[in-house]
């Protein structure tokens, strides 16, 4: 949620506790990492890989204690900013980017992590300072964090008198990302959208092995509480502070996570059964896996090999038999043509920017044109090898039309072999769809955001 009151604003209780272990000097373990993880941010690190990289040592309640902080901080690094400006001689951008960033994070712990005692996160944070930046910069910080913390009942920022820029503080968002939603969508979806995006992900399983019903059973056994997913109703929301690797169902390989919006991009590509299918963008692996369901073989590539290690772990892990992993370039598939081609091409990512705080910080307007230059040379690339017949499926996780709807429309105007083609009715929702392409949007359907197009070679 975003911090829009004095409630959202003070410390509340968390499940996953605080952060115990104690690296040498005082400062936890966790806190070291959170430094480094932040730092790579700054370097151009995606999250995810930082937070794995960085916390392998941590014990499994240290990881979801720094996830929950960092994480929550990056929601709310915009109005965090907004809050610590004034509190600081000159403004955040006198300051040494690691001393801001220790700042957000401490500030972070006093307002929303109430697992954290106050003493606790000042001293911690000062200390960390220290270290990192010297004693000039540990005295500010201390300076700061304690008149943050008497504040904390008055500490709503001016409301700027623009109304995007005002959406932007209230939300944590780049004012030109707000602008663009508005322009598209108005004010009020906009709000939704926005909210959507500074809610915590939840985890969704899907069964594998098993059905619905056996996985639900085993996890309720396993004192997991469960829910029912809107639009995939054979998907399975877990509860709060669930440790997913220590499930015996994790473990026995009966079930992986994906995101409902990932699922529904597998059933709007409505592949027959028996089919051959490359996916040339496929790790993480979940939709190389949905799509194994039906398909005699799935042959799933990645450009990176480390993320291809990563997705062939997970396929042992589930005992999948009709996958074959590889590493290569999407733009260049060396393979002979085949019955589907599932291109999820890499993009700017704005549907998942509840589950990636990150991206939309470091997203930039010129990013765009490049990702769309990318997209539509693996769109152009993948069409050569499907066969005569054949579905090429392209997905994005974006909510850009320059990166969904322009691609799509610019390829099949050169490609008249080609043309779009709704799924067959029951695939998905009839209120994902729109105008035979899928569109899933956060504010709408409550899930991460998702597109596909489903385009038919003739015969």
């Amino acid at each position: 949620m975003s911090p829009v009151d004095g409630s959202e604003r003070k410390a509340r209780p968390k499940l996953s506790g605080a952060s115990t272990a104690t690296h040498v000097g005082g400062v936890t373990d966790a806190r070291v990492a959170a430094a480094l993880i932040l730092a790579d941010l700054r370097q151009g690190d995606l999250l995810d890989g930082a937070f794995e990289r960085r916390t392998h040592q941590l014990d499994a309640r240290d990881r979801r204690w720094l996830h929950e902080m960092l994480w929550g901080m990056l929601r709310r690094r915009g109005w965090i900013d907004s809050v610590l400006a004034p509190r600081v001689k000159g403004g955040l951008a006198k300051l040494d980017v690691d001393v801001v960033d220790l700042l957000r994070v401490g500030t972070y712990q006093l307002l929303f992590m109430g697992s954290v005692p106050a003493y606790a996160a000042i001293a911690q944070t000062v200390e960390l300072c220290k270290r990192r930046s010297g004693i000039g910069a540990s005295k500010l910080m201390n300076a700061v964090l304690r008149r943050v913390d008497r504040e904390r009942d008055a500490l709503a920022p001016v409301v700027p008198a623009d109304a995007i820029d005002a959406l932007a503080q209230r939300f944590s968002h780049p004012t030109w990302v707000v602008s663009r939603w508005v322009e598209r969508w108005g004010v009020e979806a906009t709000e939704r959208l926005l909210t959507a995006n500074n809610e915590e992900a939840p985890i969704t399983v899907r069964p594998y092995g098993v059905v619905r019903e056996q996985l639900d059973a085993m996890l309720e056994g396993a004192g997991v509480e469960t829910h029912d997913v809107p639009l995939v109703p054979d998907s399975i929301r877990l509860g709060p502070g669930v440790a997913l690797t220590e499930l015996g169902a994790f473990q026995q390989g009966l079930l992986f996570v994906q995101d409902p919006a990932a699922t529904l991009v597998t059933q709007y590509a409505d592949i027959p059964q028996g089919a051959v299918v490359a996916d040339l963008c496929a790790a993480p692996g979940g939709k190389a896996l949905e799509l194994s369901r039906r398909a005699s073989l799935v042959l799933a590539s990645d450009r990176s090999m480390t993320r291809t290690d990563r997705m062939l772990t997970g396929f042992g892990r589930l005992d999948a038999t009709n996958l074959v992993s590889y590493v290569a370039d999407a733009s260049t598939p060396a393979i002979a043509p085949v019955d589907v081609v599932l291109i999820d091409v890499p993009c700017t990512g704005t549907g998942t920017f509840r589950r990636h705080p990150d991206a939309r910080w470091r997203l930039r307007v010129s990013d765009f044109a490049v990702m769309a230059a990318a997209q539509r040379a693996i769109l152009r690339a993948a069409a050569a090898i499907v066969k005569p017949g054949g579905l090429l499926i392209y997905s994005t996780c974006s909510l850009e039309l320059e990166e969904n709807d322009d691609p799509v429309n610019a390829f099949l105007r050169t490609h008249p072999e080609f043309t779009l083609e709704a799924p067959s009715d029951g695939a998905v929702p009839a209120t994902v769809l729109d105008g035979g392409m899928l569109r899933v949007l956060p504010q709408a359907h409550g899930h991460d955001g998702a597109f596909a197009a489903r385009l038919r070679r003739a015969a």
